[in-house]
């Protein structure tokens, strides 16, 4: 498969922060995600790569420099990666990322964001999959978010994996004061959640390989 997902590092934030620019109208500062990566302990980030791109970059030795492993989908928690020193065309490889915290048994989605030429490709399912992986590999029972009012897409496919409303934040983003819908999965460990998720993944895998 050409996409793969990997711990996001210290060294990937500069291409974060450009990806999160093109993806929404009110970013995090990187000093944030520095902080996120190196002292928060409940936080899991990752990075979506294409390794096409990546490839092209390891076909022309930069230097002596060697390419970090990438890791193939699904997703489990992955030891952390060391800080390196990277070329723009490895860089430019990610296209994508999310994170999470652990909030006592919850895994609280912060983010997820696609460069805007990726779209449309079921990329973002791939990086909601695998942070719902993560909350199965750290032991949360429910996965939650908030998302726009306005944002119909995102919504419908976070409903596609059992998310559900549970209430309204009232102004809470800061760009134009929009409301957020708050929502939940069901008992991630429960039976009926877990064959619904392995089917959905299992779909989207093989669409993934396909392209």
């Amino acid at each position: 498969m050409r996409y793969v997902i990997e711990r996001m590092t210290m060294s990937d934030v500069p291409r974060v922060i450009e990806i999160e620019r093109l993806a929404y109208p009110s970013t995090w500062p990187p000093s944030a995600y520095r902080k996120e990566l190196q002292d928060n302990r409940w936080a899991h980030y990752i990075v979506l790569r294409d390794k096409h791109i990546t490839e092209e970059y390891m076909a022309v030795p930069q230097d002596g420099e060697r390419p970090r492993k990438s890791w193939p989908f699904p997703l489990s928690l992955l030891p952390s990666r060391p800080t390196v020193t990277v070329s723009s065309p490895e860089l430019a490889s990610i296209i994508g990322f999310a994170g999470l915290w652990l909030m006592v048994d919850e895994a609280h989605i912060t983010t997820i964001a696609m460069h805007p030429d990726h779209r449309r490709l079921g990329l973002g399912e791939m990086l909601l999959v695998s942070l719902i992986d993560i909350a199965y590999t750290i032991g949360a029972k429910w996965v939650t978010l908030e998302v726009r009012v306005s944002n119909y897409t995102a919504q419908n496919l976070y409903r596609k994996y059992g998310f559900r409303e549970a209430g309204l934040r009232h102004r809470y983003y800061s760009d134009n004061q929009e409301d957020a819908l708050i929502m939940w999965t069901d008992e991630i460990n429960s039976p009926a959640y877990q064959h619904k998720f392995l089917e959905l993944k299992s779909v989207l895998f093989h669409k993934l390989e396909a392209q």
